[in-house]
This record gives structure tokens, sequence and C-alpha cells, in this order.
């Protein structure tokens, strides 16, 4: 019995360790899945206070995965994880009848999951848990107290760090689909889906069913072609549609002209820009920016700024912060998919993402030079 609770709450502890990790690594993506759900419960005026309730709720999954994992008051912690997986097993049911957000975002951009697979994976987790809370008695602390302080302290420190440390800069991980190395062209595209008709015959003496092509029907054969009747047409997938990594990803002018290819599929350096929402863009990050931008222009570099604001908001603002390059617009939660930063820098070249930096990092040109175009 000890060694199947053992391995029951090794189990729990290292999917809470991942779960809190991979979204701790990310808590800004976490935060806009909070805030969907903020809205589709009508509860917006806790906006405000998603991005702290992402790094507590991150801390305590995480450290509790470590107390469960290293046997931390074996007692105490069955009963947490108890409570904290009967409260989202019964919200994960919740969701997946009621559909309100495609993906729950328990793994973050890690692992996507549709609120139906998250549910049963509770399931499984809270059974898992029960038997736990009822096996308590075979429980046995692993070590000291002050042992158990400090694997519980460290715990915390360690995902405390990821999380204001990605807040402050960039996941230290990135799972985005406009991570370095990515070629971007071939992400926005969908997988078409392939398939062909099978026709089927029936032989009319026998029943026998015959499928055929339309490049395989035996029409040339007289004797053949008279003894079949036609009977349904069914439909073969070859290859599945797949959906485009990025989507809904289209950058325009002020006049609705469309400029996705030609900044995405730029052959050179391409610079971009993203302030998802201009009006809660850092302005301090554009006198850094403004003299990268002077370097980019000496050497006849592209470089543009991407917005889900509205055209005169943008205005406005590259004239308080005198940015001298152009805007382009993009839907807001597109925008979001490229960085968590606002405002954030990419780099790529032909397509392929060779760089990004949050606001804090912005580079001196010199150094971007340097490093990535001199190559």
């Amino acid at each position: 019995m000890r060694t199947l609770r053992i391995i029951c709450r090794t189990i729990v502890g290292l999917l809470f360790i991942f779960s809190g990790f991979v979204k701790g690594v990310d808590p800004l993506g976490f935060t806009y899945k909070l805030q969907e759900y903020f809205e589709v419960y009508h509860m917006n005026w806790l906006h405000n206070f998603a991005t702290p309730l992402v790094v507590i709720l991150c801390m305590i999954e995480f450290t509790l995965g470590v107390m469960l994992v290293f046997g931390v008051r074996p007692k105490l912690t069955s009963w947490l994880a108890f409570v904290m997986m009967f409260f989202f097993t019964g919200l994960t049911l919740l969701s997946a009848i009621n559909n309100p957000v495609s993906d729950c975002g328990c793994f973050g951009d890690a692992i996507k999951l549709t609120n139906w697979e998250t549910f049963f994976k509770n399931v499984v987790l809270i059974i898992i848990v029960i038997f736990l809370v009822t096996s308590n008695n075979y429980s046995t602390p692993a070590f000291t107290k002050f042992r158990e302080i400090a694997i519980t302290t460290v715990g915390a420190c360690i995902i405390l760090f990821v999380s204001i440390y990605s807040l402050r800069h960039l996941p230290l991980i990135d799972f985005l689909p406009w991570k370095v190395g990515n070629k971007i062209s071939e992400q926005v595209v969908a997988v078409p889906e392939i398939s062909e008709s099978i026709l089927r015959y029936r032989d009319i003496k026998t029943g026998q069913i015959y499928e055929y092509t339309s490049k395989t029907l035996p029409w040339q054969d007289s004797v053949k072609w008279a003894s079949i009747k036609y009977d349904t047409t069914i439909k073969k997938i070859i290859q599945p549609y797949k959906e485009a990594p990025i989507h809904d990803f289209v950058i325009t002018d002020e006049n609705g002209n469309i400029f996705t290819d030609k900044i995405v599929s730029n052959p050179g350096y391409q610079f971009i820009l993203v302030a998802y929402d201009i009006t809660q863009t850092d302005k301090d990050a554009f006198t850094d920016i403004n003299k990268l931008v002077a370097g980019c222009d000496k050497d006849s570099i592209s470089f543009v700024g991407l917005s889900g604001s509205i055209y005169e908001t943008i205005e406005t603002f590259r004239h308080d912060v005198q940015a001298m390059f152009p805007f382009y617009n993009v839907d807001e939660t597109a925008l979001k998919t490229m960085i968590r930063s606002n405002p954030g820098l990419l780099l790529l070249k032909n397509g392929v993402v060779m760089a990004k930096w949050g606001w804090r990092d912005i580079p001196d040109y010199a150094e971007v030079k340097e490093k990535y175009l001199l190559k």
C-alpha cells in the first residue's frame, strides 16, 4: 500500500509541477486565458487582478506538486490536492458542457487540450487523489520539519523567480508559433484536406460490393460493366485538414490593403514591433526603439509596427513618441501570440524568426548588427 501510495502521489505531483511550470513560464499567456474566462462569466472587474492571480495560482500548483513528489506533509498535501482537483474538475465539467473557451489553458501553450479532454484528465487525477486521501493511515513523513520547510520554500522560490522573470522579460521557454527558428510563412498556411471519392458498385447477381475510383472504373470491360450497378459514393480522407498554428493573421494598412506576405515573407531582414494595445504600450521603451530604427534606416532595413488599436489612436501615439516608422493593423488576439511583451520586437529574415526582445531588453543597433545582420 505504501509503494502504491508513493507511485500515485509522484504521478499527481509531477503533473502539478509540469502544469504549474508551463503556465508559470508564460504568465501573460495564462493571464490572457484567465481574462477570457472573466469576460465569459461577466467578471470583467477581475481583469486587473489576473496577472497577480496567475502568479499565485502557478506558485500554489507547482509548490504543491513538489511537496507531493517529496512526501512533504503527506496528509495535508493529499487533502489540498483533493480540494484543488474537486474545484477544477467541477469547473472543467461546466466548461466542457458550455464550451465558453475552446482551450482551458491548463497546460498553457505547451499542450492544447479540448475541454472534454481536460475534464477526463481531471477525473482520472481526482480518482488517484481520492485514493491518497483515503489511504492516509499509510502515510509517514519522509523528512524533518526543517527539511520540509526548506523543500517547500525552494519549490515556491523557483516558480516565483521563473514567473517574475518571464513577466519582466520574455518566457524562458517559448511555446508560441512565433518562437525563434520557426518559418512563419509555413505557420500561417493551413494543411489542406486531401480526399478522394470512392464509388461503390454492387454485383447484380451476388450482391458483392466493389469499390472503384473514377480512374479504376471498369467501364471498358463490357461484361463486368453490365454485371454491376451503382450503389453509393463514399469520401476517403487521405490527409485531414489541419488548421494553421497562426490563424486569423492579416496585416492591413489604414485603407484595408493587405501587406501580410510582403512583411512576413520579406527575403531580407525585417524588424517587427508589436504593440497589441497602443494605449497600454510602455512609452519609455521608444527611446531605445527610435535609436534602433535610425540604424535600420541608415542600412535600409525594413522596420514596421503592428497594433490592434485604431489608426487615430496609433497616429496620436506615434506623434507622442516620435516613432518614424509605419504602423499596420492586425487583430489584437493574433498579436498576443507573437510575443509576450507590449511593446515587443521581432527580427525576421526570409520569413524565419531570428530573435525576439521584450521592451526592457531592446538592444543597440550595433549589437544587433554584429550578432545577426553581418552573418
